[in-house]
């Protein structure tokens, strides 16, 4: 039976501590989310356990015999390889049993004594079921998204999307006991996730994975390994359970005054709902048994901070919010993206826009913000609206080096007194404190560009939002904001986001962009999935 013991891990950079004797189990069966913010280590502790960064202090163990496979984050490691050497490599024994078989079956001289090592290579390569592993790892990139044509082509020769998908097959060939995943659902499309999600949720073996997709998380995780203050704490349930039962406990933990048993009753009214609603659940874990062993007892307050995002529309939008006709846009070889584009939107909708192809999306937001010309068809504006903008790709306004104070007070619109304590209010509620708001601009992460730009909108006042893959960079903290900020948005929105709670908790219409035609309904994401499930069936 596989697992991992983690022994008093102690890891300190001069007088950082990262973890502070840190000590835990991880077992079989179980898929543990490791959770923390931006910095908490989450990346360094699968490292540790790896085996590919040394601890300051204590030790890992892990069961003797156990594989373990490692989503690796190097892509360039094995660009001289094909896709399909590189899955198979995910499984060294058998890939070392196979160059050692072949070198023998090669040599002309061929002994009694090589005869012998064959024989026994054989066996081993028989039990590894190494006859299937070529056809399994052609399946396993096909599931992924690498179609049968660059199978046999060199990593080097490909996209990075593709190396992405070609890395993750590698890591879940051959059916690893522990399996090491750092945010396996970059770069992947909504169905690519999908299957994903239902690999992992009817894995049998050990799984430690990180991701910034609480759906993700929700799906395929038994516990939460939670890392805050350099400790890690383990409870059984999935992210939502942990949030909402952090966010009950900081809640009475504020609340002095209330009885005791009133407090153990809101609680146990808490765990009865969420797992009657977990059981019913697409998105509760095959591992449902799990649910079973919720107890409140093992969740603590968290510590962590939450943008505040919060709108205020300068004012109220009228009837006629957006009109579009005819709307034709190629992009610059062209190829259609998409083509007589005809709707309008109603107040309050907040529309997924969808395409298999984003540069599409972003044309068609460029187009509308009048930052692109449509080559065909037109699209007007209501004389109420007032929009805002946040593009998926932010570069350029983060060229020239300025401090964030100077930085913001640029977008403050004429109308307002800005002063110093109006802007430090707006980059606070972001998280910029202190002498964060002395920070240049030009050297940001991107997470603090992306909050940079939410701030920005902010101070625009929009009744209508604009957001292509608004997560981006973001944390689970920030994107949980986001996402409670455009849910109660008092205006309208289009927006586009592989991020799957977020698009389905916020969207009551999807518009789904194509070269030929379009697909426009009201209903929600998820309603949307089985409608294209059903299609393909």
């Amino acid at each position: 039976m596989a697992m991992i013991q983690v022994n008093n891990v102690s890891l300190r950079y001069g007088k950082r501590v990262l973890f502070d004797e840190v000590t835990a189990k991880f077992t079989q069966g179980n898929c543990y989310g490791i959770i923390g913010a931006n910095g908490a280590g989450k990346s360094t502790f699968l490292k540790i356990i790896a085996g590919e960064i040394d601890s300051t202090t204590g030790r890992v163990e892990i069961s003797p015999g156990a594989r373990m496979s490692v989503l690796k984050q190097n892509h360039a490691e094995f660009n001289e390889l094909a896709a399909l050497e590189t899955v198979i490599r995910g499984n060294e024994k058998l890939w070392k049993v196979m160059q050692e078989k072949d070198a023998i079956y090669a040599k002309e001289d061929f002994s009694d004594e090589d005869g012998l090592r064959v024989s026994e290579l054989e066996g081993e390569f028989a039990e590894m079921n190494g006859w299937e592993a070529e056809s399994e790892a052609a399946q396993l990139l096909t599931n992924l998204g690498v179609k049968e044509d660059y199978h046999d082509k060199l990593l080097k020769d490909l996209d990075g999307s593709q190396k992405v998908r070609i890395l993750l097959a590698q890591a879940l060939f051959g059916n690893p006991d522990i399996l090491l995943l750092d945010e396996p659902t970059n770069d992947l499309d909504l169905n690519t996730i999908m299957w994903l999600e239902d690999f992992l949720a009817d894995y049998q073996n050990l799984v430690l994975v990180v991701s910034h997709d609480r759906h993700f998380l929700d799906t395929v995780c038994t516990h939460v390994a939670d890392i805050d203050f350099g400790k890690l704490q383990i409870f059984t349930g999935n992210y939502s359970f942990w949030y909402q039962a952090s966010q009950l406990a900081s809640k009475q933990r504020a609340d002095k005054n209330k009885k005791m048993e009133d407090k153990a009753a809101e609680l146990k009214d808490f765990i009865a709902r969420f797992s009657a609603n977990a059981s019913k659940s697409k998105q509760a874990t095959s591992r449902k048994k799990a649910l079973d062993k919720l107890d409140f007892a093992e969740i603590k307050p968290s510590n962590r901070k939450y943008p505040a995002i919060l709108w205020k529309p300068e004012r109220e939008a009228g009837d006629i919010i957006l009109e579009v006709k005819n709307l034709t846009a190629f992009d610059t070889e062209g190829n259609c993206l998409f083509k007589d584009l005809t709707f309008e939107v109603a107040k309050n909708d907040k529309v997924s826009v969808i395409a298999d192809n984003h540069i599409a999306v972003a044309a068609f937001f460029n187009i509308i913000s009048g930052l692109q010309t449509a080559d065909a068809g037109e699209y007007k504006w209501g004389q109420t609206i007032k929009h805002a903008y946040l593009p998926a790709d932010n570069t350029a306004f983060f060229v020239t080096p300025e401090t964030l104070m100077d930085w913001l007070r640029q977008f403050a619109p004429d109308s307002i007194e800005v002063d110093e304590q109006f802007i430090r209010g707006y980059l606070g509620k972001m998280l910029f404190s202190g002498d964060d708001v002395h920070k240049m601009s030009n050297v940001l992460s991107g997470g603090e560009k992306m909050r940079c730009m939410i701030a920005r909108m902010m101070l625009q006042n929009p009744n209508f939002i604009i957001l292509d893959e608004p997560t981006n960079h973001l944390d689970l903290e920030s994107i949980t904001a986001f996402n409670e900020s455009l849910k109660d948005f008092n205006g309208t929105a289009l927006f586009s986001s592989y991020d799957h709670e977020f698009t389905n908790s916020s969207a009551n219409r999807i518009l789904e962009l194509a070269p030929t035609a379009y697909f426009d309904k009201l209903m929600k994401f998820d309603e949307y999935l089985n409608w294209k499930k059903a299609l393909v069936a």
